[in-house]
C-alpha cells in the first residue's frame, strides 16, 4: 500500500506570469516516454511482479522505494505545469474572448480540457501509454532497462532546461536532474552487484555533471545526490546492501535515509472563472459549508 502526504518535493516559486509554451514542452518530461510517468510506472509495475522477492530483497526494495519516490517526481511535473500556465487568461465575458491567449499556445488542450493545468502526454499533446512500461521478469534485463530510462529522462530534462529561462521550470528540472542521476547510479550499482558489469563508468551521460546546472546546484550542494529514501518507516530497509559505498562522481558517503524528505507546501490553485473552475462562488461555499457542518 501507498501513504499519502499533502506536501510536495521541494517548494516551487509560484509566478506572477507564466509560460505557456513553456508548459506544453515541461509536459514531455511529465507524459514522454522518458518522463516521469514511465518511471513510476515501470517501477512500480516491476515491484508488482518481482519474484523471488525475499531471496532477491535488496532488489526488490530498491525498485519498490524509487517507485514510491516517482509518485512525488510526477506530482512535482504536475505543478510545475499547472503553474506554468498562470496568469495567462484573465476572467470576463464569454464575448470578450478571455481565453484568447489559447490560440497562440503549442498546446490547447491546456485552454480546452483542463482549464490549464496538466495533461497526461507529451509535449505534442499525445497521450501517455502502457506500451511505454518495460517488465521482462527477468531482474538484470530490467534493472539495465531503468539504467537507460533513466538516462534518457535526465538527456530530456536537459534539452528542456534549455530550451526556457523559466525560474519555475528550471528549479523544477535541477531537483529532478539530481535525483534522476542518484536513480541512475543506484540501477548501476545494482547491474554491477548482480553480474559485476561496471555501468557506473558511463556516467554521467551525457557527459555533463548536475553542477553545471544553476538550479540544480543547490541541491547537490545539500548533497541529495548521495541520498536514497525508503520511503517507509518499517520496510525496504536493504536498499543499504545496494546502495553503500562513495559516490564515483564526488567521493562522498552514500547515505540511506528511513522514511521520506519533509518536503513543502503544495500550492493553491486560485478559481478561474472564465475556465469555470472550480465553478462554485461565494454563495455555494456557504451554502456547502452549511450542508458540511450540520451533523457535526
Amino acid at each position: 500500500m501507498f501513504k499519502r502526504m499533502n506536501r510536495m518535493a521541494i517548494e516551487l516559486t509560484v509566478p506572477e506570469h507564466g509560460d505557456v509554451n513553456a508548459a506544453a514542452a515541461v509536459q514531455e518530461l511529465l507524459g514522454g516516454r522518458f518522463g516521469e510517468m514511465s518511471t513510476l510506472n515501470n517501477y512500480m509495475y516491476q515491484s508488482f511482479g518481482f519474484r523471488n522477492k525475499k531471496k532477491l530483497k535488496p532488489f526488490y526494495d530498491l525498485v519498490a522505494s524509487i517507485t514510491a519516490e516517482e509518485f512525488g517526481h510526477v506530482e512535482l511535473v504536475n505543478t510545475t505545469i499547472n503553474l506554468l500556465t498562470r496568469g495567462t487568461t484573465f476572467p470576463g465575458d464569454p464575448n470578450t474572448t478571455p481565453l484568447r491567449s489559447g490560440l497562440d499556445a503549442r498546446n490547447t488542450y491546456h485552454y480546452i480540457a483542463t482549464a490549464q493545468t496538466a495533461l497526461p502526454g507529451d509535449s505534442m499533446g499525445k497521450a501517455w501509454t502502457g506500451d511505454y512500461v518495460f517488465n521482462s521478469g527477468n531482474l538484470v534485463l530490467d534493472l539495465m532497462h531503468n539504467f537507460f530510462l533513466e538516462i534518457g529522462a535526465r538527456t530530456h530534462k536537459m534539452r528542456v532546461y534549455e530550451m526556457t529561462d523559466h525560474p519555475t521550470a528550471r528549479e523544477m528540472i535541477g531537483y529532478l536532474l539530481v535525483r534522476g542521476g542518484t536513480h541512475a547510479l543506484a540501477y548501476a550499482k545494482a547491474v554491477e552487484i548482480a553480474t559485476g558489469v561496471d555501468l557506473k563508468k558511463m556516467l554521467p551521460v551525457p557527459n555533463l555533471d548536475n553542477s553545471q546546472f544553476d538550479s540544480a546546484r543547490k541541491y547537490e550542494e545539500q548533497g541529495l545526490n548521495n541520498v536514497l529514501y525508503t520511503w517507509s518507516d518499517t520496510d525496504y530497509k536493504d536498499i543499504n546492501q545496494i546502495w553503500k559505498g562513495t559516490n564515483p562522481e564526488n567521493g562522498e558517503r552514500l547515505r540511506v535515509i528511513e522514511g521520506a524528505p519533509k518536503g513543502a507546501p503544495i500550492p493553491d490553485l486560485d478559481d478561474l472563472p472564465e475556465f469555470f473552475a472550480p465553478g462554485i462562488d461565494r454563495d455555494d461555499y456557504q451554502r456547502i459549508y452549511k450542508k458540511l457542518m450540520e451533523n457535526l
